[in-house]
């Protein structure tokens, strides 16, 4: 099978993670996979920024499960690098853009032996005064929108088989 459509079949969403940093390499190539992605009229709006540091994980992590309806959890399982997708909203094609990024790098994560998963309540996350404060913090202007968060690491368990594809989600005309 090639190689691409076998990535694409074998790859889970993974929330469980070992205490082990992915590579530099590893991390540099899911990042030129993200900025590969398609985006409307070329515009690549989407931003990637990268967090390795547990500090920074920790506060995205608070500002993430206030959303869940569990505020002590961890939404994003101890994985030790979060890729924080978001876009600029005066692009009409922002939602669009940032979640092709997303899909690419959780692809190119697969492929280069790094688990992931797309965790959501970006915006939610963004749209805080603490969020916003991150933001500031990293130079990103007001415009920009938090599309979703890709978690990375290392699986700390036997990788999950697909489930069974469901009937009906093919129509032809």
């Amino acid at each position: 099978m090639n190689e691409t459509l076998k990535a694409l079949k074998e790859r889970r969403s993974i929330r469980r993670y070992k205490d082990e940093q992915i590579t530099e390499e590893q991390l540099n190539q899911i990042l030129e996979a993200g900025e590969y992605a398609p985006s409307g009229m070329g515009s690549q709006s989407a931003i990637m920024v990268v967090v390795q540091k547990e500090e920074v994980i920790q506060r995205l992590s608070k500002l993430n499960a206030a959303y869940t309806g569990a505020p002590d959890s961890d939404p994003f399982y101890g994985a030790p690098t979060v890729i924080v997708v978001l876009a600029d909203s005066d692009r009409v094609t922002y939602l669009e853009d940032g979640s092709l990024v997303l899909g690419n790098l959780m692809n190119a994560a697969y492929a280069v032996g790094v688990s992931s998963c797309w965790i959501h309540r970006a915006r939610e996350m963004f749209m805080t005064e603490k969020g916003k404060a991150l933001l500031k913090e990293w130079g990103i202007k007001d415009s920009y929108v938090g599309i979703g968060n890709c978690i990375l690491g290392y699986y700390d368990s036997e990788y999950p088989a697909a489930r069974p594809r469901k009937e009906g989600r093919i129509i032809r005309v």
